[in-house]
């Protein structure tokens, strides 16, 4: 079995394939202070939960945002599987064109995200990642991707408005059922909910009218499942695209 992983600036995605299809996915907190070892009783713990081994693994993709984490993790593997892991960096097989400044500065979430919507959705489309950071990336009709947009994340909002003011207090993510809020809580939930979910309609609309056709829209990360259906355009939410991502290079790769 394959085992990928994902490591974002919040979350440790963990994503287990047996050929194809995805038997298990499990998250665990980003922690920059971690060890090696402490990672690797993770990786034991997550794998005995699901009722799997580490002997099982005959491969390892790495997919990740925060390079520190990625060093201790990167031996974690090695500890516990006995594997040197494949990474998502310069010199890998994406099957990706990617047409921006400078292609070498292109974030391997960004990469992976992108090559498990073209291979899965095709293009033209738009891969939006709501996570500790938005981004907004976008594939023309040849499937190369031309850039896109990069916002901070809800949760990084909310936590600077709870912060920074002295009266609004943190609330719970949930849409409200009218966008004028008739107290504090609804109006906060109406600016950051809805207010995020406008932005990424005009996005898309403002998008679309740049390249001159109607993309396919694919959204993924942790908060996405919480904004994305106040949106008003038909957008397919995939929880597991990063670690479809990974399969796939995997598979380029080897």
């Amino acid at each position: 079995m394959l085992l990928v992983i994902d490591i974002g600036n919040t979350n440790i995605k963990f994503g287990l394939f047996k050929d194809k299809e995805l038997v298990m996915l499990a998250r665990v907190s980003t922690d920059r202070t971690k060890t090696s070892d402490e990672f690797a009783g993770e990786i034991h713990a997550v794998f005995g939960v699901y009722g799997y081994s580490t002997s099982d693994i005959h491969g390892c993709i790495i997919s990740s945002v925060v390079p520190q984490v990625l060093r201790t993790v990167k031996a974690a593997v090695k500890t516990t599987v006995g594997i040197d892991p494949l990474v998502v960096g310069p010199g890998i097989k994406t099957g990706l064109n990617i047409k921006i400044d400078n292609p070498s500065s292109t974030g391997a979430d960004l990469v992976t995200g992108c090559v498990a919507a073209l291979h899965l959705y095709g293009s033209p489309s738009i891969v939006i990642s709501m996570g500790t950071a938005t981004t907004i990336i976008v594939l023309d009709k040849s499937g190369a991707m031309i850039g896109g947009a990069i916002s901070p994340g809800v949760s990084i909002s909310m936590l600077a408005l709870s912060d920074k003011t002295a009266l609004l207090p943190s609330v719970a993510m949930e849409a409200p059922s009218k966008a004028i809020g008739r107290n504090t809580d609804e109006c906060i939930r109406s600016g950051v909910v809805l207010g995020n979910a406008c932005m990424i309609d005009g996005m898309i609309d403002r998008i679309n009218k740049e390249i001159g056709e109607e993309c396919t829209v694919i959204a993924t990360g942790g908060i996405a499942a919480e904004i994305i259906p106040s949106c008003t355009h038909d957008i397919i939410l995939r929880d597991d695209l990063m670690l479809q991502g990974l399969r796939i290079i995997y598979e380029k790769n080897n």
